[in-house]
């Protein structure tokens, strides 16, 4: 058994208040200035037209602040982690902790840095050895044991080179990521595990100790995927012109906008609570501050749908190549929803009959007494969800995959009464059928045609028994896979 020194406990605590003051500390510097122009005398439109133009240089001193905070706390506690066995409750294992949850806050507050041109650049700033046109979206990982060589791609939640914990003891070692390599949604490049070069690791699956170059791999424990590369026009996926790189840059320039406009709704916000403390008093300022707040989170999302409408228009069954149009505005699209529509109220109504009402305004097809709990509806046109189904916590309903840096949209269709449990994920041309329940962290495979009325469980799903030791020689059966 591992040793357990004592006095880590208060560790963790002073981690927990002193994270939670980086992003005030980050805001400090726009406060400062931000806050006599509330305070002044001016009225409320006055207040507005002085903060209009400072509004975009002091979002993005504050994004500098919060990321320049991060990137040293990253760095530093990086220091005590090396490869090798350590006790779960020690210092490496803490600093192991407070690594990755620095990351896992990262990718959310710092949205527009992933999935962008710099994003290589950004996670060679925490620590990681990342080559050349590598593309990554929102990884999760311990940076300085991370190593990614040219042309790899990394999916949403993807994690490389996390702590592994068993037994009282703490494992860490580097994981490799070869050239042009893939690795899906949430897959796993663990400790010690190597990606070799062109090989795949797919939506939730995690990477066997041994795999030859060229290999596919999917599930939990993973097993052998035959599969033919989609060999695309270079251009287009590994080696665009120079004009499609300014044009993208262009693009995800714009990432700043909804940013912008978030500080700005939050400067409206305090300055109308100022302004009904100076007429009406403190009570009344506290007492209709729910309404304020309301009112801000309508403006939220009905920007993110009117952004969403102009950017994408509707979302169609189609590919596309990594380097369009198509793909950078609907990253930019994405960012309105995670960085204006969710903070403002959209994580508050998960779960409500209000996120339908938004969900359908973005094109989705949600039938009545929909339990949602997820907004991970990436394509939104894409989706239909039948009376009385129940989408759970974290559920991704996948409408599209990335792999051959090709982006493939197909729909998504969830049927009366079924159930996807939670941090499932359901991919693209699947379907569930009525009543069919699929359980927590499974996966239903691209294609797929789940039975109604049967419970699923797994990665990929299979016949979820109500039995857990089944009698010798049962069968496990698979739901059906279509074209």
């Amino acid at each position: 058994p591992a040793p357990a020194p004592r006095g880590w406990n208060l560790a963790y605590g002073a981690a927990f208040a002193l994270f939670g003051l980086v992003p005030i500390l980050a805001a400090l510097p726009a406060l400062a200035i931000v806050y006599p122009m509330i305070d002044s005398d001016a009225t409320l439109l006055g207040a507005l037209v002085q903060l209009l133009p400072a509004t975009i240089p002091l979002a993005a001193l504050t994004v500098v602040c919060y990321a320049t905070l991060i990137a040293l706390l990253v760095r530093l506690l990086s220091l005590p982690l090396r490869p090798g066995h350590h006790p779960a409750t020690g210092r490496v294992a803490f600093c192991a902790w407070a690594v990755s949850r620095l990351s896992d806050t990262a990718r959310r507050t710092l949205f527009p840095f992933y999935a962008s041109l710099f994003t290589p650049v950004w996670l060679r700033l925490l620590g990681a050895r990342v080559g050349r046109r590598v593309e990554a979206s929102t990884v999760l990982a311990l940076p300085g044991l991370m190593r990614v060589d040219d042309g790899a791609f990394l999916a949403d939640d993807t994690l490389v080179a996390p702590y592994e914990l068993r037994g009282g003891w703490l494992r860490l070692g580097p994981a490799h990521v070869g050239r042009r390599s893939f690795v899906g949604n949430s897959g796993i490049v663990g400790p010690g595990r190597h990606l070799p070069d062109n090989s795949l690791v797919g939506v939730l699956s995690d990477t066997p100790a041994h795999a030859p170059e060229g290999s596919s791999w999917l599930g939990r424990p993973a097993f052998a995927l035959p599969r033919v590369a989609d060999t695309g026009a270079d251009a287009r996926t590994y080696n665009p012109p120079r004009r499609l790189m300014w044009a993208r840059a262009g693009v995800e320039l714009c990432r700043l906008l909804p940013i912008v406009l978030a500080a700005l709704l939050g400067d409206l916000v305090l300055a109308t609570l100022q302004e009904l403390r100076d007429d009406y008093g403190l009570a009344v300022a506290l007492g209709t501050a729910g309404l304020v707040l309301t009112a801000a989170a309508v403006v939220a999302c009905a920007v993110t749908t009117a952004a969403k409408w102009l950017l994408v228009g509707r979302f169609r069954v189609a590919e596309h190549p990594l380097w369009s149009s198509f793909v950078w505005r609907n990253e930019l699209y994405d960012t309105f929803v995670e960085e204006l529509a969710m903070p403002f109220g959209g994580h508050t109504i998960t779960g409500t009959p209000y996120l339908n009402v938004w969900l359908r305004s973005l094109g989705a097809r949600i039938g009545r007494g929909v339990w949602c709990e997820t907004h991970w509806l990436p394509e939104t046109d894409l989706v239909t969800v039948e009376a009385g189904a129940s989408v759970n916590r974290g559920t991704v309903l996948q409408t599209h995959l990335f792999h051959d840096r090709v982006m493939r949209l197909g729909p998504v269709h969830l049927a009366a009464g079924s159930t996807t449990g939670p941090h499932s994920i359901v991919l693209l041309n699947a379907s569930l059928g009525a009543g069919s329940t699929v359980g927590p962290a499974s996966l239903v495979m691209r294609g797929e045609n789940v039975p109604g009325g049967g419970r699923w469980l797994g990665n990929p799903v299979a016949a979820w028994d109500a039995d857990p030791t089944p009698p010798a020689g049962r069968r496990r059966h698979r739901a059906t896979a279509g074209v």
